[in-house]
């Protein structure tokens, strides 16, 4: 079984992650950010939403533990001369001191962690009063299918394993963070994701997109039913009306603010 850092340094996330630049500079307004604080940005990736906060002239820091995505977000950063400090860090194990962001993002990235150790690490460094901002998917939405597809085709999850999905359950979301927070609200927005046909895009993700290639690693000979089976997932989410793909994923955003 890989290693989280293996599956997300598989293949290249910074071309899929391209896509749902928009959520990064969503989620920045919906946080309110003010010039000059101090940001966040965690499991950045290839600094979707480091660069959405840096632009609004903050304070930004990017933590992943994926090497190859921390360089292509450094090359982002010079292209747009904005400044920000890449650091190799988990989710899990923040590597900052108590308080020190008044604010901590993360773009489908923390939902991926363990959810107790990343929620306590991002409450812990974040300051009194300050704000907590989530871009997460839904379970009931077409990636929370898509990942209950997919694990079909996967060995058995270890026990205790939660859906990363459930990041986007606000029942969920308001037991994880409890009391350490004083408020807490939520946004239901949709992405979109567009590609040539519904099959380039499959093909396009097992291309590009780690947790995918990994999946069709582990079903060996099943690979192709897995294909398959997203195939057909994917034509039912399409809206293009053509022969193009157009899919609206459901996502929500966590907007809370530190005890």
């Amino acid at each position: 079984m890989p290693t989280p850092k293996e599956v997300w340094s598989t293949g290249d996330f910074s071309i899929v992650g391209s896509a749902v630049v928009i959520v990064s500079e969503l989620l920045c307004e919906s946080v309110e950010l003010h010039a000059g604080d101090r940001v966040l940005d965690v499991a950045t990736g290839s600094g979707n939403t480091a660069l959405s906060a840096a632009r609004r002239a903050c304070k930004v820091t990017g933590i992943d533990f994926v090497p190859a995505l921390l360089d292509r977000a450094r090359e982002r950063a010079a292209a747009e001369r904005l400044k920000i400090d890449f650091q190799d860090g988990a989710a899990e194990s923040i590597p900052f001191e108590d308080g020190s962001f008044d604010v901590v993002l993360s773009t489908f990235g923390a939902m991926f962690a363990d959810p107790a150790r990343a929620t306590s690490e991002m409450l812990r460094v974040c300051r009194s009063g300050g704000k907590i901002g989530m871009a997460n998917w839904t379970p009931d939405g077409m990636m929370g299918e898509s990942f209950r597809v997919t694990s079909k085709f996967m060995p058995p999850p270890l026990p205790g394993f939660q859906p990363p999905t459930l990041w986007g359950s606000p029942d969920v979301v308001r037991q994880r963070f409890g009391s350490a927070v004083r408020d807490i609200r939520f946004v239901e927005r949709k992405a979109a994701m567009r590609h040539y046909t519904p099959e380039s895009w499959v093909e396009f993700m097992k291309k590009y997109f780690g947790p995918t290639i990994r999946a069709h690693e582990a079903a060996g000979d099943r690979a192709p039913e897995l294909s398959a089976a997203t195939l057909e997932m994917v034509r039912r989410h399409n809206r293009s009306g053509d022969d193009t793909l157009l899919m609206y994923p459901d996502y929500i955003e966590v907007i809370a603010i530190k005890s």
